[in-house]
């Protein structure tokens, strides 16, 4: 494969820079990749900016040597992988810096020759020397990253509600929403999703694109999208402490729906007072929303929690550990006590087995005493499913991801690894 095809690292470059053909080369490689249309100039200057605020590396994979006569040119790259950091709320707020994966293609044509493989152990093993214990991403296909140590972390759904006459929701709101232009969301929205991102477990704090794409100033196409409208919810004292932006889906569209592109609350209040709003819209029947959480306190607060239906339950985002001891001293534990894991690790990053002590909320983490039995056995990737509290272990236990030495060792690791709410991730990357 050395011969054959030649990996580049390269930051985004501006417009103008003699390095700007390849990076629009890489961003168009991206969006086949993904079965996107070709992304005219101005949509590839938006997303190359976004990846410079974001401080995003681009890695290209390329053929070493000339490209097949009228196929496209060596300077388009076959594979594509990119990466940025942004911190991840691990539970009671505490927040750790992850590496973020992202842009994962590999032309069709060129697959079988190790490319992923290279390009994602390259980077998760520069990842680990550069100091940072976990690495993310979401995943369009569920097969592919196990094999790298990747555990699902977090789920989310789509959902369906009926805003007719069965639509009655219980909350006395303590506040209003009003209408306002969706621009605004270019300065409300990072600072609406800060104190979300505080409280939620599994939260990731956004990428430049989010404010673009909530407030309608960056499209699909790369243009304005006049659809998306904007309400924002006030708190008692005046300060906006939610928002949601939605768009109409057509008069076509049979029954009348409104789409959610952005819903954020920073707090149970303004999120039921949100979706009261959105029950009111005159001339819709429904409401839908591709990111909404699993375990949501709308359907508890509806008269008939069979308004929503549920139509696609899916993971969402995906934990990497790379320095075992490191994660999990970085977070915070709900009751105290010790366990022993030993944990596997195909790619030896994370390997190791590990003495846990939990007290008071805070933990310590060494290398198990020698002849230590342990009482939990588990690969890297079933360590990244239970860290953020979504997976239990118990669950995992009995689906042979986790094997049990000791009677009782997954309950406490349930009972250890518990967060103060719902993990949910609202940041796709």
């Amino acid at each position: 494969m050395a011969d054959k095809y030649e990996i580049r690292r390269f930051s985004a470059a501006e417009k103008g820079t003699a390095a700007y053909a390849g990076c629009a080369a890489w961003v168009r490689a991206v969006g086949f990749g993904f079965h996107d249309t070709r992304r005219n100039d101005g949509f590839v200057d938006k997303v190359l900016a976004n990846y410079r605020a974001d401080d995003g590396e681009l890695t290209g994979v390329y053929q070493a040597g000339d490209a097949a006569p009228h196929s496209l040119a060596a300077d388009v790259p076959v594979a594509t992988f990119a990466s940025l950091r942004k911190h991840l709320n691990i539970g009671y707020g505490r927040q750790l810096e992850a590496h973020l994966v992202t842009a994962v293609t590999v032309r069709g044509t060129h697959r079988r020759q190790g490319l992923l493989r290279r390009m994602m152990t390259e980077d998760l093993a520069a990842t680990k020397d550069a100091g940072l214990a976990v690495a993310a991403l979401t995943a369009s296909e569920a097969s592919i990253y196990g094999r790298f140590g990747f555990g699902v972390a977090t789920f989310e759904r789509s959902i369906n509600v009926d805003t007719g006459p069965r639509f009655r929701l219980r909350h006395e709101d303590r506040g209003t929403v009003e209408i306002a232009d969706r621009k605004v969301l270019l300065e409300l929205a990072p600072q609406v999703f800060e104190r979300l991102h505080r409280v939620t477990p599994g939260s990731i704090v956004r990428q430049e694109a989010y404010r673009q794409r909530s407030s309608g100033s960056l499209g699909r196409d790369g243009a304005e999208d006049e659809g998306i409208r904007c309400a924002l919810h006030y708190d008692a004292d005046g300060g906006v402490d939610g928002y949601v932006s939605y768009k109409f889906a057509g008069w076509d569209t049979k029954p009348h729906t409104m789409e959610i592109v952005d819903l954020v609350a920073a707090d149970g209040d303004a999120y039921l007072a949100l979706w009261q709003f959105l029950g009111s819209i005159d001339l819709v029947q429904r409401v839908s929303w591709q990111d909404a959480p699993v375990d949501d306190p709308l359907a508890w607060a509806l008269d008939d929690p069979r308004c929503i239906d549920s139509s696609d339950h899916r993971d969402m985002l995906w934990l990497r550990i790379l320095d075992t001891a490191t994660a999990l001293e970085s977070r915070r534990y709900s009751t105290d006590g010790s366990l022993v894991l030993s944990v596997a690790d195909g790619l030896g990053f994370a390997a190791g087995t590990f003495l846990l002590e939990a007290k008071g909320g805070e933990a310590s983490v060494s290398a198990a005493p020698a002849g230590a039995a342990p009482e939990l056995t588990l690969g890297v990737a079933a360590l990244g499913s239970i860290y953020l509290g979504a997976v239990c272990p118990v669950t995992l236990t009995t689906a042979g991801k986790i094997t049990e030495h000791a009677p009782g060792a997954a309950l406490k690791a349930r009972l250890m690894f518990a967060v103060e709410r719902a993990p949910h991730c609202l940041t796709h990357f």
